[in-house]
């Protein structure tokens, strides 16, 4: 016990930390993570954590959808977070208010984005906001090639970006990882509807394959001019598309290997043509099963490692697959320990899995996925915590 709670010297600089961790290298301690649209903190649990701290700060949200709000720089040194993030913005003239009105004697917040999908959230909750409007749910397959796609490559989106990347790169010691990106399949069920969108996968694959590549030329438009702009500064591209749930795979892996597949590895592959930054990937869920088919798309990193879902036990999926893929994520079962259990047990939660996930390198400490509304401030600290006083190595 001595050894573990004895002070420790950190020996690296955080950037250094994680491109250690990410070429599966051993680094003085695990990398700690926190602030991305995957691996962020809810507006609530974020407003209840600064104000257990004593950190004053107003909440920004940085992601509607999600209702994640942008850490403060205090609350990312209080944590001991290795990582900051930058992101590209939206296309010129794009109009991203929220707006009120009223449905069925019930307020709500609507967000319509680029793609025409409207997301909305209840005022009476204010907890994230779903679909309520796809706007391909009843078209054709010539509907979809006369649909006004937004440009990938409008300058708009980029402006100051490569400024912030330097500012980070130049005046700070963290490592620079982007925001999400290249969401290509969760695109298509976005403005097709998600149930719609399994009966087409089984009943006209033709209809999915035209609206895949509508969203591919979009990311591919938009990952040129974003890696001209930052490929040489960025230590990490984040990407992502959910394709399992708690039990297993979404749709049929054959239907994934025929027609999602192909369209993810094509902008992979061109990443990884153009940078040296390593690849991110987030899916949720039931996973392993996709994992060698990732590493062939050119994907580096897995995030967020459920660890409750079926057949994602820790000690099996570094067994298998720890020389090659590099976990994200995975601290902690955020379903039945985080939210309710006591900070001691998060502590000996956490502590478990760092002894399992840190040996040889390959591991970047954080939550699965967000932070959810909710979860006591005690109980975040104490994962935080743990996760540096179990995360040196020697």
């Amino acid at each position: 016990m001595a050894t573990e709670t004895r002070t420790r010297t950190e020996t690296m600089t955080p950037r250094q930390r994680v491109l250690a961790a990410i070429n599966h290298e051993v680094p003085d301690r695990v990398p700690i993570d926190l602030g991305g649209n995957q691996t962020g903190i809810h507006k609530f649990a974020y407003r209840a954590l600064v104000d257990h701290l004593g950190i004053e700060d107003d909440v920004r949200i940085m992601d509607a959808v999600q209702q994640l709000a942008e850490p403060c720089e205090a609350l990312l040194q209080r944590l001991r977070v290795d990582t900051r993030y930058i992101a590209a913005g939206a296309a010129t003239g794009f109009d991203g208010e929220v707006r009120l009105t009223e449905r069925r004697g019930r307020l709500w917040h609507n967000l319509t984005d680029e793609f025409g999908v409207t997301w909305s959230m209840p005022d009476d909750q204010r907890l994230y906001m779903d679909v309520s409007h796809h706007p391909l749910a009843d078209a054709t397959i010539e509907e979809v090639e006369a649909y006004p796609f937004p440009r990938g490559d409008d300058p708009g989106r980029f402006v100051g970006l490569r400024q912030r990347a330097l500012n980070v790169r130049n005046h700070t010691p963290y490592a620079l990882v982007s925001g999400i990106s290249g969401v290509i399949y969760e695109t298509c069920w976005y403005m097709r509807g998600l149930e719609a969108w399994y009966v087409d996968l089984l009943m006209q694959p033709e209809f999915c394959e035209a609206l895949l590549d509508k969203v591919l030329a979009f990311w591919m438009d938009w990952f040129r001019v974003f890696l001209d702009e930052v490929g040489d500064l960025v230590d990490v591209i984040t990407v992502g598309d959910d394709l399992a749930g708690q039990e297993g795979p979404l749709f049929r892996p054959a239907l994934y290997r025929e027609i999602v597949k192909p369209r993810q590895k094509c902008l992979l592959q061109y990443i990884r043509s153009r940078t040296e930054a390593k690849i991110w990937y987030h899916t949720c869920g039931a996973c392993h099963e996709y994992i060698p088919d990732l590493r062939d798309n050119g994907v580096d990193i897995l995030n967020p490692v459920q660890i409750s879902a079926k057949d994602m036990d820790p000690a099996a999926l570094k067994e298998r697959f720890g020389e090659t893929m590099v976990f994200w994520g995975g601290a902690i079962d955020a379903q039945h320990i985080l939210p309710v259990a006591s900070p001691e047990d998060v502590r000996q939660h956490v502590r478990r899995h760092l002894k399992v996930f840190k040996p040889g390198g390959g591991y970047v400490f954080n939550n699965v996925h967000n932070i959810q509304a909710g979860v006591p401030p005690e109980n975040v600290m104490a994962m935080y915590d743990a996760a540096y006083r179990f995360g040196f190595y020697g």
